[in-house]
Order: C-alpha cells, then sequence, then structure tokens
C-alpha cells in the first residue's frame, strides 16, 4: 500500500465536500485514516480534517488524488506544478490536467497563480514571463503553449454554501417535480431576481422555440421591459418564430388561439426573409417593421442579444453565428460577468450555457423534461434549481409576480 495525506478546509460539512472526498475514496476501493477533524461550533466557523489516504498502487493513488484535489483537497506537501509543451496546434500534450468549473490555482516558482476564467472541460496553459495562467479549449491553444500535465501544484476551491442566509439555490440540486407546488418556489425565484436587479447584477435567459409557440412570449417581454433581462441566449429558430409571431401571428405556420391558423408554414419563411430584407432585427425595428415581440423588447431595452444558427436552421436571420467555435468564444465572453441564468425549455443551448458558467451564478431550469433539467442542475450543484414543468406557466407567473407587485408597491 502507498498513501498520501490530504486537508480539507472551510464548511466542508454543510457543503457535503467531506462526504464527498470519503466516497470518492471507497469507490477507488482505497481506504482512509482521518488523523485530525475540528468541526466549526457556529455557522460561521470553518472546519479542518487531515486524513491519510492510502491505495494498492502508485498509480490507483495517484488517479484517487486527482478526484480528490476536485473536490477541495490539497496535499500537505506542496510542489509546483509540472507543465509540458504542446505538442501542435489545437493539441495539448498527453496527461495534461482537465479543470472543472470551480476556482483554481496553480502553484509556479512558489506563488499561487490563479487560473481564469473558471472554465470546465479545459487545459490550463501558463506564461512563465506574466505569471498568470487561463483555461483554453483545443481551439485556443498553439504549438509550443506550456500546458499543466499531471494534478501536482494544482489546488481547487469549491464552492461552498452561504453561512449569512438561505435561500432557495443553498439546496443541492434542487428540483421540483412536475406533481409538486411550484408558486412557492417561482415566487422565491422572483425574489432572488429582484435582489439582482437591485444589486446591478446580470441575469441572462436561455430561451427555447416553445416559448413562443406556447404563447408565452409576452410574458418574457415584460420581465424585458421591467428590467430584468440583461441578455438573451437563444438560436436562430426562436428568434424566426418571434418574428413570424409579430408578423403573422403564428409561429412554424400555428396560434395557440386558433384551432387552423392562415399561412402555414409559410410565414415561417416569409418572416425569415422580411428580416432579412430588412438588413437584420435591429433595421426592422429602426424601420418599424417589427412592432413587438421579444425581439422587439430586446432591442428597444438594450437587452444583449447572442443568437446562435443549428444545421437545421431555415436562413438564418442575419446576425446568427453560424459558426460553432465563433459561437462558443462569444458565449464564454458574455457570460463572463452573469450572476443569474435562467435556462427555459432548451435542452442543447441550456447544457451548453451550464458548461460555461462561473461556479458562483446562479441557475434555474424549467423543461417539461425531467432528464433535462436533472443534466442541466448537475453543473452547479448548490447553486441551481430546476422545475419539471411547461415553461409558459412559469413565464406567466413569474412576471405576474415582479411585475403587478411592483405596480401594487
Amino acid at each position: 500500500m502507498v498513501s498520501e495525506t490530504i486537508e480539507l478546509r472551510g464548511h466542508i460539512i454543510d457543503s457535503l465536500i467531506l462526504p464527498k472526498v470519503l466516497d470518492q475514496i471507497l469507490t477507488h476501493d482505497a481506504n482512509f485514516k482521518i488523523g485530525e477533524i475540528k468541526i466549526g461550533e457556529r455557522r460561521a466557523d470553518q472546519s479542518f480534517a487531515r486524513i491519510e489516504v492510502s491505495a494498492e498502487t502508485s498509480e490507483a493513488l495517484d488517479e484517487l488524488v486527482l478526484r480528490l484535489r476536485q473536490h477541495g483537497a490539497e496535499v500537505v506537501e506542496r510542489a509546483n506544478v509540472q507543465l509540458a509543451s504542446a505538442p501542435a496546434d489545437g493539441v495539448f500534450p498527453q496527461d495534461f490536467y482537465v479543470t472543472t468549473n470551480q476556482q483554481t490555482f496553480v502553484r509556479f516558482d512558489g506563488k499561487e497563480i490563479e487560473v481564469r476564467p473558471a472554465m470546465i472541460n479545459s487545459a490550463i496553459a501558463l506564461d512563465r514571463n506574466k505569471e498568470s495562467a487561463r483555461a483554453v479549449k483545443f481551439f485556443d491553444v498553439t504549438k509550443g503553449d506550456q500546458i499543466v500535465v499531471g494534478h501536482q501544484g494544482v489546488r481547487v476551491v469549491p464552492i461552498q454554501r452561504s453561512t449569512t442566509h438561505t435561500d432557495l439555490f443553498q439546496f443541492i440540486n434542487t428540483i421540483v417535480d412536475a406533481d409538486e407546488p411550484k408558486s412557492a418556489i417561482i415566487r422565491e425565484v422572483g425574489e432572488e431576481l429582484r435582489r439582482a436587479h437591485t444589486a446591478k447584477g446580470k441575469t441572462a435567459i436561455v430561451a427555447g422555440p416553445a416559448i413562443v409557440r406556447t404563447g408565452a412570449g409576452h410574458y418574457l417581454v415584460r420581465l424585458i421591459e421591467a428590467g430584468y433581462v440583461n441578455l438573451l441566449f437563444a438560436g436562430n429558430s426562436f428568434a424566426a418564430y418571434d418574428v413570424e409571431r409579430a408578423l403573422y401571428g403564428t409561429s412554424l405556420g400555428t396560434n395557440p388561439d386558433l384551432a387552423f391558423a392562415p399561412g402555414g408554414h409559410e410565414n415561417h419563411l416569409r418572416a425569415i426573409n422580411t428580416i432579412r430584407e430588412a438588413g437584420g432585427i435591429s433595421d426592422a425595428v429602426r424601420n418599424k417593421i417589427l412592432t413587438h415581440g421579444v425581439m422587439h423588447a430586446c432591442i428597444c431595452h438594450d437587452v444583449d442579444i447572442v443568437l446562435t444558427g443549428a444545421i437545421r436552421d431555415e436562413g438564418p436571420l442575419p446576425g446568427v453565428t453560424t459558426d460553432v467555435i465563433e459561437a462558443q468564444k462569444v458565449m464564454r465572453e458574455k457570460l463572463a460577468d452573469v450572476t443569474h441564468v435562467m435556462l427555459l425549455a432548451t435542452v442543447q443551448h441550456s447544457l451548453a450555457v451550464a458548461s460555461m458558467l462561473a461556479p458562483s451564478a446562479k441557475t434555474v431550469c424549467v423543461d417539461i423534461d425531467p432528464a433535462a433539467v436533472q443534466r442541466a442542475v448537475e453543473h452547479q450543484p448548490l447553486q441551481s434549481i430546476g422545475l419539471v414543468t411547461d415553461v409558459e406557466p412559469f413565464l406567466q407567473e413569474l412576471a405576474h409576480y415582479l411585475t403587478e407587485s411592483r405596480v401594487r408597491e
């Protein structure tokens, strides 16, 4: 047996960091011995644990310690990171360190350097001269870049529960199923958005086409007009459906208020053509061609819009980013200072955005598919809630709570 001593610090009990570490040790067929443990006596007090971890081989122990580091464990004997040169553009060296979305530090020349941004499923490139470290994707790396390999000298600081107050986001993987009451949760979400608005936080909406197709778009417009939305992330189809609804009263040829809507699928293509002819959504709003709808509200209220394309898109609309790599770069840049995100009825877009968020960003996921909600909230285990429900009643109640209550006040 070979062994290593690790230490855990912080709110390791109520944030479930200690149980996660012990579970990792057991599932890797390893052993542990707790040499010292101090549990904080009051809510604000931090705890400490020193644990000797042992495994059958050095390779098994090395793999286990890597997993434990990702939960915030620190090896007692601190060392500098190990580096290797990228062998080619877009290629990492063997055994490169794979990041989480937690705050991460690397130790170099006796100093700790924070890795920016905190980004999941990336490598770490170290600039010796600037003494800086950055998370990089494959498309960011060039031949010769110094990339962190192994896990030596890497320290992860996992997000922990707040000790100053308890709110809706302080429960791990909170998911409200379809058969559970949601009004109280929606009111709490409304209060969180209100606090964010007052504190100059930044709220992003990730919107799926179902918002328009179910007739919920005007509730989202109310939130935009009230100042609760700073960014809108969506696909080409969401924008196209919204424009079609504004111009023709349909979305993909259907209307939630009519059994038989005139125009059928033609309306979808005619709407796209109208915007292309106008030169884009902003031009259509400025020239009073587009006079209402979600996209109109975003333009009128200075909401930042990021639209991305898909292989099945018609058009696409002008301003839609169709290059996937470029879309990732734009989305990461826009999400850097976002404090709150609502993932609304769009599985793939939600999962993409959730993987790009900083660990401090609070997330609300709403989808009728329980599996989609589960996958989305897993990215932010201490900062997310999920509601399994149709997006239309959710937005209706949220908009009513935030806008009607504000009028009464």
